[in-house]
Protein backbone atom coordinates (compact mmCIF):
# COMPACT_ATOMS: atom_id res chain seq x y z
CA UNK A 1 0.00 0.00 0.00
CA UNK A 2 2.91 2.65 0.58
CA UNK A 3 4.64 2.19 -2.56
CA UNK A 4 1.27 2.79 -4.62
CA UNK A 5 0.70 5.68 -2.22
CA UNK A 6 4.28 6.72 -2.71
CA UNK A 7 3.38 6.66 -6.59
CA UNK A 8 -0.12 7.97 -6.82
CA UNK A 9 0.45 8.76 -10.89
CA UNK A 10 0.86 4.98 -11.87
CA UNK A 11 -1.16 1.95 -12.01
CA UNK A 12 0.73 -1.27 -11.27
CA UNK A 13 0.16 -4.86 -12.22
CA UNK A 14 0.88 -7.39 -9.47
CA UNK A 15 3.49 -8.48 -11.57
CA UNK A 16 5.35 -4.88 -11.10
CA UNK A 17 4.79 -4.98 -7.74
CA UNK A 18 5.87 -8.24 -6.80
CA UNK A 19 9.31 -7.35 -8.68
CA UNK A 20 9.60 -4.13 -7.37
CA UNK A 21 9.00 -5.25 -3.49
CA UNK A 22 10.24 -8.78 -3.92
CA UNK A 23 7.18 -10.54 -2.73
CA UNK A 24 6.02 -13.95 -3.61
CA UNK A 25 3.29 -14.08 -6.82
CA UNK A 26 1.06 -14.97 -4.25
CA UNK A 27 1.31 -12.81 -1.61
CA UNK A 28 1.32 -9.36 -3.83
CA UNK A 29 -1.98 -10.78 -6.25
CA UNK A 30 -3.55 -11.91 -2.45
CA UNK A 31 -2.60 -9.00 -0.71
CA UNK A 32 -3.46 -6.21 -3.47
CA UNK A 33 -6.88 -7.99 -4.09
CA UNK A 34 -7.46 -7.71 -0.14
CA UNK A 35 -6.50 -3.58 0.01
CA UNK A 36 -9.07 -3.17 -2.71
CA UNK A 37 -11.65 -5.26 -1.43
CA UNK A 38 -11.47 -2.81 1.79
CA UNK A 39 -11.72 -0.18 -0.03
CA UNK A 40 -7.72 1.13 0.44
CA UNK A 41 -6.83 0.85 -3.05
CA UNK A 42 -8.52 1.15 -6.27
CA UNK A 43 -8.27 -1.13 -9.46
CA UNK A 44 -8.80 -0.54 -12.94
CA UNK A 45 -10.88 -2.75 -15.04
CA UNK A 46 -7.22 -4.04 -16.45
CA UNK A 47 -6.08 -4.86 -13.60
CA UNK A 48 -4.28 -2.01 -12.62
CA UNK A 49 -3.54 -1.26 -8.89
CA UNK A 50 -3.50 2.46 -7.86
CA UNK A 51 -3.93 5.08 -5.11
CA UNK A 52 -6.93 6.64 -4.42
CA UNK A 53 -7.47 10.16 -4.68
CA UNK A 54 -10.13 10.57 -2.28
CA UNK A 55 -7.98 8.58 0.72
CA UNK A 56 -5.90 11.64 2.36
CA UNK A 57 -5.83 9.63 5.40
CA UNK A 58 -4.00 7.19 3.93
CA UNK A 59 -1.51 8.86 2.17
CA UNK A 60 -1.14 10.72 5.81
CA UNK A 61 -0.49 7.56 7.44
CA UNK A 62 1.96 6.58 4.32
CA UNK A 63 4.12 9.88 4.69
CA UNK A 64 4.84 8.85 8.79
CA UNK A 65 5.56 5.25 7.57
CA UNK A 66 8.31 6.71 5.50
CA UNK A 67 9.20 9.32 7.92
CA UNK A 68 9.55 6.38 10.94
CA UNK A 69 11.87 4.42 8.18
CA UNK A 70 13.83 6.98 7.65
CA UNK A 71 14.11 8.27 11.30
CA UNK A 72 15.29 4.21 11.75
CA UNK A 73 17.14 3.31 8.94
CA UNK A 74 19.11 6.45 8.03
CA UNK A 75 22.32 6.98 9.95
CA UNK A 76 23.27 10.59 11.32
CA UNK A 77 26.30 10.27 12.83
CA UNK A 78 27.61 13.97 11.90
CA UNK A 79 24.95 15.02 13.91
CA UNK A 80 25.27 13.50 16.74
CA UNK A 81 27.59 14.09 19.96
CA UNK A 82 30.28 12.10 20.63
CA UNK A 83 29.99 10.30 23.58
CA UNK A 84 32.35 12.07 25.57
CA UNK A 85 29.69 15.02 25.39
CA UNK A 86 26.55 12.98 26.44
CA UNK A 87 28.33 11.02 29.28
CA UNK A 88 26.72 13.07 31.87
CA UNK A 89 23.27 13.63 30.58
CA UNK A 90 20.41 11.57 31.63
CA UNK A 91 18.68 10.40 28.18
CA UNK A 92 15.26 11.40 27.21
CA UNK A 93 12.50 10.15 28.96
CA UNK A 94 9.61 9.16 26.61
CA UNK A 95 6.13 10.25 27.65
CA UNK A 96 3.93 7.15 27.14
CA UNK A 97 0.42 9.57 27.19
CA UNK A 98 2.03 11.59 24.76
CA UNK A 99 2.39 8.12 22.06
CA UNK A 100 -1.02 7.34 23.14
CA UNK A 101 -2.36 10.16 21.78
CA UNK A 102 -0.19 10.23 18.78
CA UNK A 103 -1.32 6.36 18.27
CA UNK A 104 -5.07 7.03 18.42
CA UNK A 105 -5.16 10.22 16.02
CA UNK A 106 -3.63 7.95 13.78
CA UNK A 107 -6.14 5.55 14.23
CA UNK A 108 -8.73 8.09 14.02
CA UNK A 109 -7.37 9.50 10.77
CA UNK A 110 -7.23 5.61 9.55
CA UNK A 111 -11.01 5.37 10.63
CA UNK A 112 -11.92 8.38 8.45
Amino acid sequence: MAFLYNNPEYGYKPSELREHLDVPHGTATTTLKRLHEAGYIGKTEDSYYHALEQRESLRRYVASLDQLDRMFTQPTDNDRPSASDTEDVPPERIDDAEIERELAELEDELGE
